[in-house]
């Protein structure tokens, strides 16, 4: 599907949807906070804006570039073959740029400095292994939408991430780049830059660990009648 489109669109359509989801994250949870003090509340409206962004993202990137929006998504789809490796380099480093993007935008919005590093601890193996978890089932979740009903990733990423913002402990990043992006800004959202490593690996991990099994669940059986009726064809 992406075919049509040229490598420096689809660069350019990597990095300007992750700069508008970074920015939906990171805004929303400013906005949030100057509106409430009630930390669940300010959850909720971060969740929602999230899970809503990346419904509207995916759906009108997807037909560009792919919308991964993710280095852990575009890891998977390299090592699946799907995408050379010089493009998902390029892929990574437009993605990473765009992160750190949009958190400029969303704090020039709220009239903060362009970068603050954060202070926000998040630490320890439940941390991690939150990540690893989400990631795992965000690219579960891709990877079979894409093999069942291509039509219904976009949701499928949205309604995922939003529930894993709350069954998770660490609010499911599942994203380096927005790791990355999150720990300069000492806001609702932050990450504290010496937490990123245990993240980026749990998320790494995860991705990687669900492509593995997606390659075994997914497979279409030979002796499927799908599978039959393809062979037999002329």
């Amino acid at each position: 599907m992406t075919a049509a489109f040229d490598l420096p669109r689809r660069l350019v359509a990597e990095a300007l949807g992750t700069a508008l989801l970074v920015a939906a994250v990171v805004g929303s949870g400013i906005m949030a906070e100057r509106l409430t003090a009630d930390v669940g509340l300010a959850l909720l409206a971060n969740t929602l804006a999230t899970g809503a962004m990346l419904v509207v993202l995916v759906t009108v990137l997807a037909p560009v570039s792919g919308a991964h929006l993710n280095p852990a998504v575009t890891l998977v789809v390299a090592v699946r073959g799907e995408l050379p490796r010089r493009d998902a380099g390029l892929y990574v480093l437009a993605q990473l740029a765009g992160a750190v993007a949009g958190t400029a935008v969303a704090h020039l919005m709220f009239d903060r400095a362009l970068a603050e590093l954060s202070g926000k601890v998040r630490w320890g193996a439940a941390q991690w292994f939150s990540e690893g978890v989400a990631t795992f089932g965000l690219v579960l979740v891709i990877l079979a939408g894409v093999r069942f009903d291509r039509r219904a990733v976009p949701w499928l990423v949205g309604l995922y991430i939003t529930s894993a913002y709350w069954f998770t402990a660490s609010t499911s990043f599942a994203n380096p780049a927005v790791a990355v992006a999150r720990s300069l800004t000492n806001s609702f959202s932050g990450i504290r830059p010496a937490d990123l490593p245990g993240f980026v690996a749990a998320q790494l991990a995860g991705a990687l660990i669900a492509a593995a099994l997606a390659g075994w669940l997914l497979r279409e059986p030979a002796s499927h009648p799908i599978a039959r009726k393809a062979e037999a064809r002329p």
